[in-house]
């Protein structure tokens, strides 16, 4: 198995016909996603290497059956366009636009949990399981098929850690990046209760970083929740105090936020931390020598 895409997903991608989304889109397909339809307003009727153009979200998933959303269009438009997904039917979107104001999002986050829809993002990699399914922007040929689950806020720090598992033999049951916005689609807890409920991994790697409290809420519900083992990293050990670092999300405000707080709650709660991606590497190859 996997989590949000495999061999079933059927993809839209809103905003096909752009630089961006048509690269992203295109690459995804030849990965072995199923790319059934691409919306643009205005644009109905058109194709992108033989994928059909539709005018609305409603139109491509009556007409093909989408159930799986990636958002390629400016800031300004896609908390829309999410909405409209939602409002459409579809059971996952994937946004990968960056820059959307954080009211929009509220509005979004608001509206999609009285639904169904989940969203993974915005400002994030996307989703990737490998052998099955990759839609976002994940360089797949990192990573191969096998047994860890792998969540992290940042995508960069996604496809280090990632290399590193895989030069270390390691492969992924299913890939999830966040997003690293303020206001995110899904949680760290939501994605590692469902790596916890997936057979097919058996190991969890949470990779965080500084800012929020997102890392320590998930300590408290690992503890409670979770009997797989988890390994964690979190990125910005060195960085000043009141500074964005990167991420809109990532900002310490006085000790809360840290990397040290952050590290030092997650080993409160049995889950070891790697302060480098070979660390993390290393502690995940002594927890499978421990199981074997």
């Amino acid at each position: 198995m996997s989590i949000l895409v495999g061999t079933e997903t059927k993809l839209v991608v809103s905003g096909l016909t752009g630089r961006e989304g048509s690269f992203h889109g295109m690459n995804n397909r030849r990965y072995g996603t199923d790319l059934v339809a691409g919306v643009t307003p205005g644009k109905g009727g058109q194709d992108v290497e033989g994928v059909p153009i539709f005018d609305t979200v409603h139109d491509a998933v009556a007409e093909t059956g989408a159930n799986t959303s990636m958002i390629f269009v400016p800031p300004r438009f896609a908390a829309d366009a999410i909405l409209e997904a939602a409002d459409a039917g579809v059971e996952l979107v994937v946004c990968i636009t960056e820059g959307i104001p954080v009211h929009d999002m509220l509005r979004v986050y608001t509206h999609l949990r009285r639904g169904t829809t989940r969203l993974i993002g915005p400002n994030c990699p996307g989703v990737l399981s490998p052998g099955k399914s990759n839609v976002g922007i994940i360089p797949a040929h990192f990573f191969s098929e096998g047994n860890v689950g792998l969540v992290s806020r940042s995508g960069t720090l996604t496809y280090q850690i990632g290399n590193t598992l895989a030069q270390r033999g390691f492969g992924n049951s299913s890939i999830v990046g966040i997003g690293g916005d303020p206001i995110a689609g899904s949680s760290f807890i939501e994605i590692v209760d469902l790596f916890e409920r997936d057979p097919e991994t058996e190991l969890i790697v949470m990779c965080g970083e500084i800012g929020g409290e997102e890392e320590e809420r998930t300590a408290e519900y690992i503890e409670a929740n979770v009997e797989k083992p988890v390994v964690g990293y979190i990125a910005g050990f060195t960085a000043p105090p009141g500074k964005t670092m990167g991420h809109a999300g990532a900002i310490i405000s006085g000790s809360k936020g840290t990397a040290q707080a952050k590290a030092e709650a997650l080993e409160a709660k049995g889950v070891r931390v790697g302060r480098t991606p070979t660390q993390v590497a290393d502690i995940a190859a002594e927890i499978v020598g421990a199981k074997v």
